[in-house]
């Protein structure tokens, strides 16, 4: 890698040779005050360049002056962004942006060729920012995306483990970036969360759609990008911040630092974050056994950058022992219970009640996860010529240990191993007559191995991914046509996997030939390629300055995973006993997007309906015995089996930002989703609850907030923002009650409240602090896509109610201060 790094710096040494740059200077203010806006974002349109104001508003760029023409993008959350031409700029700019509370932030970067603006895009795209991020006090970062972005729901397994589900559709139907790199963490398991640290998330852009033409399989459902912090005030100096935070419901105690620096040509970084938390409450449970965690995070990034480009060199650690719950209940008092004994010894009617010490403490259980994620990646982008390349190499490991085992709490039952390399590279092709061409190549290969373990629930496998594109932006006046075709090839392979009893332990474990006398034969040798083509095709035409209308019709593609490919056996984290079938074929989506933006200086509002027919959908159900209940073992672990057939998913998304220029700092923000999931196999139609609809389909929702900011006179103080959300989640009747895979969910509301201020404690340092309480009213409530809502043994309950709840009240704080 030393070598990789020094050839990468030669590279852009040359590449910077004689390169014609121009600097500019600037100030960023409110139009409405004059007050300058500290850590505003300004970025080079169509270049991965960009920079920050300072605690003053100030900012300064070095920009080429090669064309296409450099235009500057100033954003800021909360603010209309502007766009300004500085072909042939001299002396100090001063820009000043129009508060618009809830405004939709305009420059985006994943899944399209160049930066481009929203609603010049026909895709539907939200941006996320820094502000959004910091502000929205959530157990993890899929828990804030969800809420800040329409049509972004999570399946959730307690506090910090949140899958994310676009439209509906998750599991590997969502591909997660970390910084252009494809998170790849076992995401195929119910409780495998994202592996990224939260704390140093820059900024998030959700794709919702297909978006396979970029990235290949995976991405069938959308993209979520997540950009880790960079240091951009190119001054030389060190900056930095710290934060601290704390949640009341499970005492989570969090605190993160990023330091680093920036001059003309080297930047270097340094980020790291450390998190425990005990048992969740709510009123129907108590305290929720076995939902505790610690998770530690660091990460690094050293670059090179000039005029013509730059080159980084990144590396990040993630550690986190997780609480493994699965609800075991005394049937009379509904205390939680745990285990003790192995197998047939185990009877779960009688297992001991959990001690409220335990129950109380920071300690986790013997029976947890332990998931370790390490990466190493250079990303690099230069201009070539008039174009522009851009290439992306990295290596993640990711390793997974689930324990199971109360009578050996250091055998492992699930310990998986896998090692990724991930690749691409792509050319930029120079524009001309308005037309911007990209010309892509990306993949990845991987290899799965399981190491001492006891339970196996998928094989041993290699993949290898290999997908080329081209991408294609036309723009004439206000009308953007842009459009593609993909090309993907995986291949997967396994050798045949042997499973013996082992005489020292009891405990099941591999055996490899020729020591495979006695064993079982769990997994036969497989090899199968799959391929399939995405194309992509849309426009967006701007009616006026306010109003912009979008369209577009993609294919997508997915292979099927290894679960759904080959597993036959128990992951213990789930509690679900999986059942593949290796006849399955890749799934090809068909959807129909249109949108609409129209903003004007009151109200910013958005609309975006989608109809998406797939064909060849995977999807798990559970099994059930003649008298329809659930198949369980010993331990109350569940079968599912997965099913394939044709599937259409169909909805809408509007959102409706109010804010009246009358009342100074006032914004009213609404947001309305609806998604419906139909199983289109012939059998189920008209068949409702009983195989018709589509498992994992959230219920309607809307959210409103109610925010005002309040500005003052007394230093230093500059001002304070109240906000009051509502979120009301509908009841969910249409599920898919067949072999019990699911049940309805009534409806319910949540009220948060929170209260946030800047403090200037030095002349360009800003200490922010936000207080907050979700779940004011301490609301007993299920969320239909939460997997412990499942996790009940008894067909009837002394209170009624069957299975875990949601956390309840939670008063939370959080201390950032910049430096």
């Amino acid at each position: 890698m030393r070598y990789i790094f020094t050839f990468l710096i030669t590279i852009t040494s040359i590449l910077s040779t004689g390169a014609q740059t121009m600097t500019v200077y600037g100030t960023v203010k409110n139009r409405e005050t004059n007050e300058p806006l500290h850590y505003c974002t300004v970025s080079l349109l169509n270049r991965g360049m960009g920079t920050v104001t300072d605690g003053n508003g100030k900012f300064k760029i070095t920009v080429p002056t090669q064309s296409p023409a450099p235009a500057l993008v100033i954003s800021y959350a909360g603010y209309g962004s502007d766009t300004l031409d500085i072909a042939g700029a001299t002396g100090v700019l001063t820009v000043l942006l129009k508060p618009l509370p809830g405004a939709l932030n305009e420059v985006v970067i994943t899944g399209v060729s160049r930066a481009t603006l929203i609603r010049e895009n026909p895709v539907a795209i939200s941006n996320v920012s820094s502000k959004s991020i910091d502000i929205a006090i959530e157990p993890n970062i899929v828990d804030a995306l969800v809420k800040n972005v329409p049509g972004l729901n999570a399946v959730k397994t307690g506090p910090n483990i949140s899958k994310p589900f676009i439209r509906g559709l998750g599991y590997n139907r969502v591909l997660t970036l970390y910084d252009g790199i494809r998170q790849e963490g076992q995401q195929w398991g119910d409780e495998h969360g994202i592996e990224v640290d939260a704390y140093n998330i820059d900024k998030a852009e959700v794709i919702k759609g297909p978006a396979s033409l970029m990235f290949g399989s995976d991405a069938l459902a959308g993209v979520i990008s997540l950009f880790p912090h960079q240091p951009k005030q190119k001054d030389g100096k060190i900056h930095g911040r710290i934060l601290s935070e704390y949640q009341s419901n499970n005492g989570l105690a969090g605190n993160g630092f990023r330091v680093g620096a920036d001059n003309t040509h080297w930047l270097w970084a340094v980020r790291g974050s450390y998190r425990i938390a005990k048992n969740y409450t709510n009123r129907a449970d108590g305290r929720v056994y076995n939902t505790g965690f610690r998770e530690t995070n660091i990460t690094a990034t050293l670059g090179r950058h000039s005029s013509k480009g730059y080159s980084n060199l990144n590396a990040t650690l993630y550690n986190n022992l997780q609480g493994i719950p699965d609800g075991s209940r005394d049937s009379a008092s509904r205390k939680f219970t745990r285990q003790i004994r192995e197998g047939i010894l185990d009877d779960i009617s009688n297992r001991p009640v959990v001690p409220e010490a335990a129950l109380n403490s920071y300690s986790l259980s013997p029976l947890h996860q332990h998931i370790q994620h390490y990466r190493v990646y250079s990303n690099n982008h230069y201009q070539l010529g008039s174009g522009e390349i851009d290439a992306i190499i990295g290596f993640q490991q990711n390793i997974r240990r689930e324990y199971n085992h109360p009578t050996a709490p250091t055998q492992a039952g699930l310990f998986v191993r896998l090692n990724t390399i991930n690749y691409g590279l792509k050319y930029l092709v120079p524009v001309f007559s308005n037309i911007e061409i990209t010309i892509g190549v990306n993949g990845m290969y991987q290899a799965n191995k399981t190491k001492n373990a006891t339970d196996f629930p998928i094989p041993d496998y290699r993949l290898l991914d290999i997908g080329s594109y081209v991408y294609a932006k036309w723009k004439y006046n206000k009308l953007t046509v842009s459009g593609g075709i993909r090309y993907d090839t995986r291949q997967l392979r396994g050798n045949d996997f042997y499973v013996a009893t082992n005489p020292a332990t009891g405990f099941n474990r591999q055996v490899f030939a020729p020591d495979t006398a006695g064993a079982a034969l769990a997994f036969s040798s497989f090899s199968k390629t799959f391929s399939g083509v995405s194309l992509s095709m849309g426009a967006a035409w701007q009616l006026s300055g306010k109003i912009s209308l979008k369209a577009n019709i993609a294919r997508g593609y997915r292979s099927p995973n290894i679960t759904e490919f080959a597993s036959h056996g128990l992951d213990p984290g789930a509690h679900i006993i999986y059942l593949g079938n290796r006849s399955f074929v890749p799934e090809f989506s068909f959807q129909q997007d249109l949108g609409l933006i129209a903003n004007d200086k009151n109200v910013t509002a958005s609309v975006s309906i989608f109809n998406n027919n797939i064909q060849n959908y995977i999807y798990l159900t559970q099994l059930a015995d003649a008298q329809g209940n659930a198949i369980v073992d010993a331990q109350g672990n569940k079968t599912f089996q997965y099913q394939q057939g044709a599937a259409r998913l169909y909805g809408a998304e509007v959102s409706v930002d109010i804010h009246p220029l009358f009342l100074k700092g006032f914004g009213f923000i609404n947001s309305l989703v609806l998604t419906n999931g139909i199983n289109k196999k012939p059998a189920y139609k008209n068949k409702g609850n009983q195989g018709e609809y589509l498992p994992l389909i959230p219920p309607a929702k809307w959210v409103c907030a109610v925010v005002q900011e309040i500005k003052t006179t007394c230093k230093p103080f500059s001002s304070f923002t109240l906000r009051a959300d509502m979120e009301y989640n509908a009841a969910q009747k249409r599920f898919l009650a067949l072999f019990n895979t699911e049940t309805a969910t009534p409806a319910y509301t949540l009220v948060n409240v929170s209260t946030g201020t800047s403090i200037r404690y030095a002349k360009n340092n800003m200490l922010q602090l936000q207080l907050q309480v979700n779940n004011l009213f301490d609301l007993a409530y299920q969320n239909h896509l939460s997997r412990l809502k499942y996790f009940e043994y008894y067909t009837a309950s002394p209170n009624g109610r069957s299975g875990m709840y949601n956390a309840g009240r939670n008063i939370c704080v959080k201390l950032i201060a910049d430096f």
